[in-house]
């Protein structure tokens, strides 16, 4: 059974376009979401939230988050989802080219799942992205919807 959608938060397009094909072509999630920054993540992932509304917005199975974006960086972002109630228990992958200790430390204080540096290397990066999906995709039970 594929899992619902794994919403990617990239502001790269480069590495975004990367991504969702790697995603894609692992088969595992319905659907491969983009978000070009921290303002449209939160957007797409808290709209139509009020009383009568706040169930018919599918959340996804899995963030893969970047930490550098605009308008509201990745940390500030993964704040916001641990925050809510609705969103706090979302397996959310940080998956970022800085490997600051500070940015580490700060990212799993706010409740990431996981920590994953980038690499420049294609097998590398492709290679991180097969195993993110084999993991959260396949092995991981999730709380059922």
């Amino acid at each position: 059974m594929k899992q619902k959608y794994i919403l990617l938060v990239e502001d790269n397009p480069d590495e975004e376009l990367l991504s969702k094909r790697l995603l894609e072509q692992q088969g595992i999630f319905r659907e491969v979401m983009v978000a070009h920054d921290g303002q449209e993540a939160l957007h797409n992932l808290f709209r139509n939230q009020d009383e009568d509304n706040q169930d018919k917005v599918e959340l996804p199975s899995l963030i893969l988050l970047d930490l550098n974006l605009p308008k509201i960086n990745g940390l500030e972002v993964l704040r916001h989802l641990r925050a809510h109630p609705r969103t706090q228990l979302i397996p959310v992958v940080v998956f970022t080219s800085s490997a600051e200790d500070r940015d580490i430390a700060a990212a799993y204080e706010l409740g990431a799942n996981s920590y994953i540096q980038k690499s420049i290397d294609f097998d590398e990066f492709s290679e991180s992205l097969r195993r993110i999906c084999a993991y959260w995709g396949v092995l991981n039970t999730f709380l059922p919807a």
